[in-house]
């Protein structure tokens, strides 16, 4: 499992004065040797498929994965019953793992190149935290095994982080001051390419509008009604014609997760889902307080009531060009994924069913240069890299082309290709 090494080989030579290339490929022969028990793993999370703050059986499959290899565990840390951190070494300096293992509600998908969601679950691994927190978990392993081999002093650990997935399990512990002490943190993600590039992200917002009204028979007396669903159509339509109206880079995306339920009832009740993303918090604010105005302009116009729960909130991802340029000749000299024969056929299957794929099929194998980038997702990692120096690499899991929250994105990472 030779790609796990490219989280772990960040640290290794800028924060350990005592790492040489034998040390490296000591490593790197000590991680391939436990292939099986991180494929292992991260097949038991991949069933699993659990989602955020509910990965009740992720978590303690890592936890006692740690616990075997002599960290000391810390469980339920922020008060979230599935958030962790483990611990091994001791003194400076201190070296932090991210791990992510919650599923994403809604998706499901088969280990097969084709659409197949008949899985039996109502959640999948669309965005791979199954294999985010068996790799972290792994290089994890395989310094503190070599912390203890070398005689280094050094502290490691593994922040298990739930609730990625519009949860923002990582805020809370950031509060809690979880990360106070330490030095860097080093993360991943997994992705269509190789790519260690410094990359921010957008800031994030959501919440869930709940508008209420009253109901009354839709055919004989609508004039005592108000409807609920009336105004989140209202609402909805102020957001879409807002769009034309915010900075480009402004992403609003919404669901009804409430409507009403026969049409000849009109509905009381009605609820949206919004996420609302900008480049920093501070312009994010001001979009989201006209967001919040035109919920008041639609509850108003149809005669009802509106609130709205705030669900999560994070801050975009502070780039480390320092660690990246570390990273980026760590990850070269590892290189990238290599197909064997049925993975290329598999990866070809695949490719066929991807919209305008960007990355084309071969590019697996390559390392992406080395540049400032725009990530338009959000993160609650961001968080956490406006407070500690934070690196969030990129690896190749899926097949080139394929973009996150997708079956695509499932099928590959059930696969080798993904465990690779």
């Amino acid at each position: 499992m030779k790609h796990v090494l490219m989280i772990l080989f960040i640290a290794l030579p800028t924060v350990f004065s005592m790492a040489v290339a034998n040390d490296k490929d000591d490593v790197i022969e000590f991680v391939d040797s436990r292939y099986e028990v991180h494929d292992r793993l991260a097949r038991a999370i991949l069933d699993y498929a659990e989602v955020g703050y509910q990965e009740t059986l992720s978590s303690a499959l890592l936890i006692k994965t740690l616990r075997e290899a002599n960290f000391e565990i810390q469980t339920a840390v922020a008060g979230i019953p599935t958030a962790f951190v483990a611990s091994a070494g001791s003194g400076e300096p201190v070296i932090a793992y991210l791990a992510e293992f919650d599923a994403l509600p809604g998706i499901t998908q088969t280990a097969d190149p084709f659409r197949n969601s008949d899985t039996g679950k109502t959640a999948g691994h669309a965005c791979g935290h199954h294999l985010f927190g068996t790799a972290s978990v792994g290089a994890a392993i395989a310094v503190k095994r070599w912390l203890d081999t070398s005689g280094t002093r050094g502290t490691i650990r593994v922040y298990g982080t739930p609730a990625e997935e519009g949860g923002s399990g990582k805020v809370y512990m950031v509060r809690e001051g979880l990360f106070d002490d330490v030095d860097a943190v080093l993360s991943w993600h997994p992705d269509d390419v190789n790519d260690a590039s410094p990359q921010a992200t957008l800031a994030n917002r959501s919440a869930k509008f709940r508008f209420r009204g009253i109901s009354a028979h839709a055919a004989q007396s609508p004039e005592k009604a108000r409807s609920a669903l009336d105004a989140v159509e209202a609402f909805n339509f102020m957001i879409n014609m807002l769009r034309e109206h915010v900075p480009q880079e402004t992403r609003i995306h919404y669901v009804i997760t409430s409507g009403g339920i026969a049409p000849n009832v009109v509905p009381d009740f009605a609820e949206v889902f919004y996420y609302v993303r900008y480049l920093d918090a501070a312009g994010l604010k001001k979009i989201w307080a006209r967001v919040e105005d035109a919920a008041r302009a639609a509850a108003l116009g149809t005669g009802t009531e509106v609130e709205w729960e705030i669900i999560h909130g994070n801050h975009s991802v502070l780039p480390n060009t320092v660690l990246s340029a570390v990273a980026d000749a760590n990850m070269r000299r590892v290189g990238g994924v290599s197909y064997d024969a049925d993975e290329r056929r598999f990866a070809e299957e695949i490719y066929t069913t991807l919209i305008e794929p960007e990355m084309a099929l071969g590019t697996e194998t390559d390392v992406q240069p080395l540049e400032y980038k725009r990530d338009m997702g959000s993160s609650d990692i961001g968080d956490v890299s406006w407070t500690v120096p934070t690196i969030d690499i990129n690896v190749a899991t899926w097949v080139p082309g394929t973009a996150a929250h997708t079956w695509q994105a499932i099928a590959s990472g059930s696969t080798s290709i993904g465990i690779k």
